[in-house]
């Protein structure tokens, strides 16, 4: 059975369960699974989440095959920062963000 790990994102679905194994051949009928015990969270895994299948972030695979083994990880996206590294809010959130005890 394919093992999912659900991010903090998805534990109001789940019931706060952090993973589970589930029986899938491929990762359509493992999100139909999961949206059938938990109604509504494959919307949510659909809106925006990428998924990492045994540490490959996987484009557009929903027919992408699971083994017995496989790890299923559903991760929400990434963001933040203030702009280019060499830009100059950049520059000044680094000069402030120094850690007590290092020169900012």
């Amino acid at each position: 059975m394919a093992r999912v790990f659900f991010p903090a994102s998805l534990r109001s679905f789940t019931g706060e369960l952090a993973e589970l194994s589930i029986p899938a051949g491929n990762l359509r009928e493992l999100i139909a699974t999961l949206d059938s015990r938990f109604p509504g969270i494959g919307d949510a895994i659909r809106s925006g989440l990428a998924v990492a299948i045994d540490g490959e972030i996987i484009q557009d695979g929903f027919l992408e095959e699971l083994g017995p083994e496989s790890e299923i990880h559903f991760v929400p996206p990434i963001s933040g920062g203030s702009g280019r590294a060499g830009s100059a809010p950049a520059q000044a959130a680094a000069r402030t963000s120094a850690p007590a005890g290092f020169p900012s």
